[in-house]
């Protein structure tokens, strides 16, 4: 084979490697970034803060899986989470200026799932009175990419050191 056609040929797989590259980052192979996924989760809990339960229901898979402290079993499927979080839009918060600080999110990708763990606390103001902490979490969010989006497969919520009943 002539120099000219190996050095076309190396030319034409190294093009086709670099094409195949960028394709698979614009449907979304690569592994997500800390900043991608805390920017999707913090997406939801800005909706969550103000009753708005959509943020979170468009970032469940089908399978969801969910776990929180104020439920007796694990809930399961997309439908499941939307039955259990409807009557959320009709509640009033009893306090303004809701807000939260995540902290100390952490990232650990394997493959297709990204898994986010950090603590959340979350704070209000009451009327007449200063800004409170009305709640304190542990959260773990599986995330997973699905038809190229990162959605979530598992979700658990946890208090921060709770006050537990003694019998």
């Amino acid at each position: 084979m002539p120099k000219n056609a190996v050095s076309i040929v190396m030319l034409a797989c190294a093009g086709a490697l670099c094409l195949s590259h960028v394709e698979a980052q614009a449907q979304g192979s690569a592994a997500p970034t800390l900043e991608q996924i805390v920017a999707l989760e913090r997406a939801a809990l800005d909706r969550w803060i103000t009753l708005d339960p959509q943020g979170y229901l468009d970032l469940y898979a089908p399978e969801v899986t969910y776990f929180d402290p104020q439920r007796d079993a694990r809930v399961d499927g997309l439908e499941a989470m939307k039955t259990l979080l409807a009557p959320i839009k009709n509640v009033k918060l009893p306090f303004t200026k809701p807000r939260y600080d995540m902290i100390k999110p952490r990232l650990q990708t394997h493959g297709d799932v990204a898994l986010l763990t950090f603590n959340l606390v979350s704070y209000g103001t009451p009327p007449g009175s200063p800004e409170v902490v009305v709640a304190r979490w542990n959260s773990t969010e599986v995330y997973s990419r699905i038809g190229g989006k990162w959605k979530i497969i598992h979700s658990h919520w946890a208090y921060t050191k709770p006050e537990l009943k003694t019998p």
